[in-house]
């Protein structure tokens, strides 16, 4: 490998956009997606803006996406339904779909059928991979597109806002180098979410680097405005990160360690505690729970004091407890020996 990016490069990349390489038969990219109705049309169409090659392939959808897909005069891959669907595994499907053509790519575009790439994000970003040969992933900016439909939806904007630079994890959205991707195994196709921060563990770990750049990557389309929908997708947050503390969580990795201990220890130790005090000792020690206000106000006043500081330290807080569900349920699916099965938000 080549001398790895300077430490103090931004991420920014100048706009490829219809780049002659991003048209080439070294560039592919994979959707994924189960019954995401018009989504898919409009992610299929963003992608063939920009590649040449997509591959789409379907988790048991019911809604015609496979035939959308088809219509569109992509390949598509149909998962049996004789295991359980994730997206791991579907990304999986998706790169050996591209290797049984026989024309496998050097970079791969991995894509949701809720998101639509952005114009130029290709060439931007095979560009990079192109000049830094140490880097395996380039992810950009996720936006959510109709941020103002929802607080969860907003929740979810300011989530995908981190920054730009080398970083030691990422989404499922990525354009990632296709020999770091086969040297690794690709996703752990029995993870039900969190497969990507998790394959980000295993690349850094044999010497690849991960990097944001500075560049529109994507929309995304959460579709979440119900409360049920957010416990649900903080909950499938809890389980991927039990079963990553499972899988890294020693050291010098410790993968999730500290957030599965912060959620147990809101979600679960102090709840507990307050309620075994106050029942054995004296009702007054109900007055641990204005820890939770407490909490709100420290998160809020350190994020700035603004409205979306202080609905950042509510969610924030409250999720602990999906969380903690989630947690619990990955150790009892684990001590009971069953599969897991796939938490979907919508």
């Amino acid at each position: 490998m080549a001398q790895s990016p300077s430490n103090n490069y931004d991420g920014s990349a100048t706009p490829q956009t219809g780049s002659a390489f991003a048209q080439s038969e070294s560039l592919a990219a994979v959707l994924i997606g189960r019954n995401e109705g018009v989504r898919l049309i409009a992610a299929i169409a963003a992608a063939r803006d920009q590649v040449r090659r997509v591959v789409y392939v379907d988790s048991g959808s019911t809604d015609g996406s496979v035939a959308a897909a088809r219509a569109a005069g992509i390949d598509v891959v149909e998962l049996e339904r004789s295991r359980p669907f994730t997206a791991a595994r579907a990304r999986n499907a998706g790169a050996e779909a591209l290797r049984r053509t026989g024309i496998y790519p050097e970079f791969i575009q991995f894509i949701d059928g809720d998101c639509e790439l952005r114009p130029g994000w290709l060439g931007t970003a095979s560009e990079f991979l192109k000049t830094h040969p140490r880097v395996a992933i380039a992810c950009g900016r996720l936006r959510e597109r109709y941020p103002g439909t929802s607080i969860y939806n907003r929740l979810c904007d300011r989530e995908w806002d981190t920054p730009i630079g080398p970083i030691r994890e990422c989404g499922g959205i990525m354009l990632v180098r296709s020999s770091s991707f086969d040297g690794v195994g690709g996703f752990n196709s029995s993870m039900i979410a969190a497969e990507d921060s998790e394959l980000c563990v295993r690349l850094r770990s044999a010497g690849w680097e991960i990097w944001k750049l500075d560049a529109e990557m994507a929309w995304h389309d959460a579709a979440m405005t119900q409360f049920s929908q957010w416990w649900r997708r903080s909950r499938r947050s809890g389980y991927s990160s039990a079963e990553g503390v499972a899988m890294h969580g020693r050291p010098p990795e410790n993968f999730r360690v500290a957030v599965v201990r912060r959620a147990l220890t809101w979600g679960l130790l102090l709840p507990f505690a307050t309620l075994v005090a106050a029942i054995f000792l004296s009702p007054w020690w109900l007055l641990l729970l204005l820890a939770y206000p407490a909490q709100i106000i420290r998160l809020t006043m350190s994020g700035g004091g603004s409205q979306n500081a202080l609905e950042n330290a509510v969610f924030l807080t409250l999720g602990k407890f999906p969380e903690t569900q989630g947690i619990v349920e990955y150790v009892v699916r684990r001590l009971l020996v069953k599969p897991a099965a796939i938490i979907e938000y919508n």
